[in-house]
């Protein structure tokens, strides 16, 4: 181990998390967590279950990022609030760092407005 720390130092690397790493790792389990900004800047959004309006919370309105720290469930992400419009299938464990630009048709480019778990 200490080679492998000796290694990243003489390339000038540090051995030590990104800030976007730490910042993800704020997200508590079993939640999806969005950031305002890209790359999971700041203290995330948390939400647990299914919600028919995140346009009331601004972390998911104007997401930047998104996260699912989900225990067992992927969770599907819509445009709209009920369920409606169009969606994306974020599996567990998976995130997107620059959410508004992250998809061709810019479907997320106004964030999050429901959730849906898909166990």
């Amino acid at each position: 181990m200490a080679s492998g720390a000796v290694l990243l130092a003489g390339l000038g690397m540090a051995a030590t998390a990104s800030p976007a790493q730490a910042a993800k790792s704020d997200c508590s389990s079993g939640a999806l967590c969005a950031w305002l900004s890209s790359s999971y800047a700041g203290t995330p959004g948390q939400v647990w279950g299914n919600n028919t309006d995140l346009r009331q919370y601004n972390k998911f309105n104007n997401a930047g990022s998104v996260y699912n720290n989900g225990n067992s469930c992927d969770v599907r992400l819509y445009t709209l609030k009920d369920y409606e419009g169009r969606t994306y299938l974020l599996r567990r464990g998976y995130s997107i760092s620059a959410l508004k630009t992250h998809f061709a048709d810019g479907r997320f480019k106004y964030g999050i407005a429901s959730n849906k778990w898909v166990c």
